[in-house]
């Protein structure tokens, strides 16, 4: 029997589907491990003290933070607004006995007054998490500038992974009250034959 004319667009479907799986789960991997090492690279090169205070904004399963910890960081802090995730990183904290790792349930767009004063705060991917809510994108994304002003000390850095925001945007996103200092290198990916970057990551300074 001759095949039907939906074959070949089942055929492409399939395609489609298995190439946003494989760079879906590279997704995953460039916001685990080699966002990771970016982060602590560049901590590293520019001589950042081990005993500056350190945020994790969203810091979900906390491994960020066991990383920091085991290169010699000292003063590290977690806040996740999802108790669940709070509690899975209480978990790895334990399993990797880390003492020096603070970890608190927080809403970064409310703050609480003592989550002050840092002199580095890391996103990597929770600020794209917030730009993607449904219920005023554009409010909650000024409330997230607004809440880095207030937690970050002036010339603190702020490193800022995202997979949705070109440089351009982000620039325009924290024009008010940092600077960039630097965009670090991410993988470049090929897709129908273009040339993109899924993934930007950027050093800000509060002015």
């Amino acid at each position: 029997s001759s095949p039907s004319p939906n074959s070949s667009w089942d055929a492409a479907y399939e395609r489609e589907l298995q190439t946003f799986q494989d760079i879906g789960d590279t997704g995953e991997i460039w916001f685990g491990e080699e966002s990771m090492v970016r982060i602590i690279r560049w901590l590293e090169k520019h001589k950042v003290p081990l005993d500056s205070s350190v945020l994790d904004i969203g810091t979900g399963n906390g491994v960020l933070l066991v990383e920091l910890a085991k290169s010699g960081f000292m003063n590290l802090t977690g806040i996740d607004y999802s108790p669940a995730a709070i509690q899975l990183s209480e978990k790895v904290r334990e399993k990797e006995g880390m003492s020096n790792i603070k970890l608190k349930v927080e809403d970064f767009l409310a703050p609480s007054a003592e989550l002050s004063g840092f002199d580095i705060c890391i996103d990597k991917g929770t600020f794209d998490a917030i730009s993607l809510d449904p219920g005023d994108a554009a409010g909650k994304r000024k409330l997230y500038v607004g809440s880095l002003g207030r937690v970050l000390k002036p010339e603190g850095f702020f490193l800022i992974t995202s997979c949705n925001w070109t440089k351009e945007e982000l620039l325009n996103e924290f024009r008010e009250g940092f600077e960039i200092l630097e965009e670090l290198p991410t993988p470049k990916f090929c897709f129908g034959g273009r040339i993109g970057n899924s993934v930007t990551a950027l050093v800000f300074q509060r002015k």
